[in-house]
């Protein structure tokens, strides 16, 4: 067996029992693991395998042994026979059985849904030993939530230990000489009407017509959070909030996510602080990095800032209509130096006291929001150009250019609607399709950015900088939210020790670049199957009503539709669309009639009837009703 045959990874499993080692490092190529060769290990495990077989389409392995477990915890049905019970997971991807001994059932009974934990994996045996540690009986809303973060590999909870240290650092002693004194400067947090951790508030002071100084605070988590502590530990193995669609569940403590550390209106806070001196052009002039101290004055929601923005009065009004007059340049700036110009949107729910929910709706971008988050941008863009320049231990958020055929797949979908786009320099890319989807039709712009979306690179951690092509700046990492993300806190923490000229050499920024990374995908993965849930809840009722659907996905499997007054997508079945025998066109990727040549492609609207939704699976079944 020779050495480079021999690879760590990690594993992923899929419903089949099969799997793939996949690897850090890019260029190393996806290892097969048929089901047999699987052993002991399950989905997530950091493993060893050894390549066992070459071909030209891939490579295929063994696992030799298991290095870390990626979970402990499953939720499962509890099976009780005469002598001993299983836990049978809900995943489809993790396949073993938890063989659970009577003493271990905690309570639970023959058929109970509940959450279970591995104690032991004899390698001589086919499946874990493990305990029952909660029982799942009343199949609420909130179980539900829980069995998401279960699923995902989320914590549900936070242990005695965190919490008690979360009640005696709020206690801290502070010496206020050594912080900058903003606590007399006009200063204010914009957030979501339900938002609770307040990360960043922004303080203003007109210096001329055409000049102001403008502060970015940030919550000073890194004050709290001292690295090595029982909380920290907690903060990275959680590395985010998770933001389901009816609750939080923080990296931090509610004590400190919610109070200490959140900037609440009319209270004291300690921040780290970026100063900028800025004009109505967006030049910036000067600026100031420091830890501060600030009094925030005012919390607006985002409504309140747009009303005032559309001609609303407020005692602020003269400092939200100046910052919005820089905001829009720093966007007209960073359009013009190639950033990608893309209007997000989110389906959010309104939930009835019992937490069902009675409505659904898209919230878009609006100036407010655009407002805050010129400036977070700014301040991160700030922050990675001036580390760069003391440091080379330093977290980037990175985005990386395309791949040329998902660019020719979108040039070639888009011709469908009569456009086109050059997709072949990625330096004029980006400029060429803002002036695409400026062009496009408004019953076409939301399936074409949405295509032009997926055709991206997806961002992520790195200590290597490769920029961040996106948002077309050179230099770009997160400082902005240490509430809710660990990657932010390490800034903070390398921030100080670089403008106290203090030793940051001892950090494991690539481990924990991989972590935060991984983990963002986890909590992204919990957040889209919250909201599954919820819009296949909100359609009970309404099976056997037919709405207008757009197809927003064409596979080998059928196709997927939204319905456009409802904010949720549906699926047919390949086999189930009337008329004529259909398949997959993988090549134009639509679906098409043997005999008929009918097409089904993304982007056609066409009438379907609600059949089924399964709040267990996560789905809506629809039927096609005209075309």
């Amino acid at each position: 067996m020779r050495k480079e045959e021999v690879f760590e990874g990690f594993l992923q499993t899929t419903k089949s029992g099969s799997g793939f080692v996949v690897f850090d490092d890019d260029d190393n190529e996806d290892v097969f693991i048929n089901k047999k060769n699987i052993k002991n290990s399950i989905d997530g495990d950091f493993v060893v395998v050894q390549i066992i077989k070459k071909t030209k389409k891939r490579r295929e392995g063994i696992i030799l042994k298991t290095i870390k477990r990626g979970r402990s915890f499953f939720v499962g049905e509890v099976f009780v026979g005469k002598h001993f019970a299983f836990l049978v997971p809900e995943n489809p991807v993790i396949k073993p059985h938890l063989y659970i001994r009577k003493e271990f059932l905690n309570g639970a009974k023959n058929g109970d849904k509940a959450i279970g934990e591995i104690t032991v994996w004899p390698l001589s045996k086919k499946n874990p030993f493990g305990k029952i540690v909660s029982v799942l009986k009343n199949n609420s809303i909130d179980e539900e939530m829980i069995s998401i973060l279960v699923n995902n590999n989320l914590p549900f909870s936070f242990n005695k230990d965190v919490l008690k240290e979360a009640q005696l650092v709020s206690k801290k002693k502070i010496d206020y000489k050594k912080r900058r004194d903003f606590r007399n400067t006009t200063t204010f947090t914009i957030d979501p009407v339900d938002a609770k951790d307040f990360d960043d508030a922004i303080s203003f002071k007109k210096l001329n017509d055409n000049r102001a100084e403008v502060g970015i605070h940030i919550a000073d988590v890194s004050f709290f959070v001292e690295e090595g502590t029982v909380l920290d530990k907690e903060a990275f193995k959680r590395c985010n909030s998770v933001y389901l669609a009816d609750r939080v569940v923080p990296m931090l403590p509610e004590k400190l996510s919610n109070e200490v550390c959140s900037l609440r209106p009319q209270e004291e806070k300690l921040v780290f602080s970026v100063v900028f001196e800025i004009d109505k052009e967006g030049v910036v002039y000067n600026k100031w990095f420091g830890k501060s101290l600030i009094f925030s004055d005012y919390r607006f929601t985002y409504d309140e800032v747009q009303k005032i923005i559309d001609g609303g009065g407020s005692s602020y009004k003269n400092e939200i209509l100046f910052l919005n007059k820089i905001s829009s340049a720093l966007r007209s700036l960073r359009f013009n130096s190639g950033g990608l110009n893309i209007k997000s949107s989110e389906t959010k729910f309104l939930f009835d006291n019992k937490g069902f929910p009675s409505n659904v709706f898209e919230k878009t971008s609006t100036e407010a929001t655009i407002l805050v988050e010129e400036f977070m941008l700014l301040t991160n863009k700030s922050v990675a150009s001036f580390l760069k320049n003391q440091t080379s231990s330093l977290i980037y958020r990175c985005h990386d250019k395309p791949e040329k055929s998902k660019i020719d797949a979108f040039c070639l979908f888009i011709k469908q609607f009569n456009y086109e786009i050059d997709s072949y320099n990625n330096k004029t890319f980006l400029k060429k399709l803002n002036t695409l989807l400026q062009k496009v039709k408004k019953d076409d712009f939301e399936i074409i950015q949405s295509m032009a979306v997926r055709s991206m690179s997806k961002a992520k951690y790195e200590t290597n900088n490769i920029g961040h092509y996106g948002l077309g700046f050179k230099n770009y990492t997160h400082f902005t939210s240490p509430i809710r993300r660990y990657a932010d806190l390490m800034i903070h923490r390398i921030l100080y020790k670089c403008l106290n000229k203090k030793n940051i050499t001892n950090y494991n920024l690539k481990d924990i670049c991989k972590e935060t990374s991984k983990k963002e995908i986890l909590a992204i993965k919990a957040e889209r199957e919250s909201i599954k849930y919820f819009q296949t809840l909100f359609v009970v009722d309404k099976i056997g009503k037919e709405y207008e659907g757009i197809i927003i996905s064409a596979t080998e499997f059928g196709l997927f539709i939204q319905i456009k007054s409802l904010f949720c997508e549906g699926f047919v079945s390949i086999k189930n669309i009337p008329g004529d025998l259909f398949y997959f066109d993988k090549t134009k990727q639509y679906i098409i009639g043997k005999n008929y040549n009918k097409k089904y492609y993304v982007g056609k609207t066409l009438f379907v009837r609600i059949n089924d939704a399964c709040t267990k699976k996560r789905k809506i079944y629809l039927e096609i009703i005209s075309y």
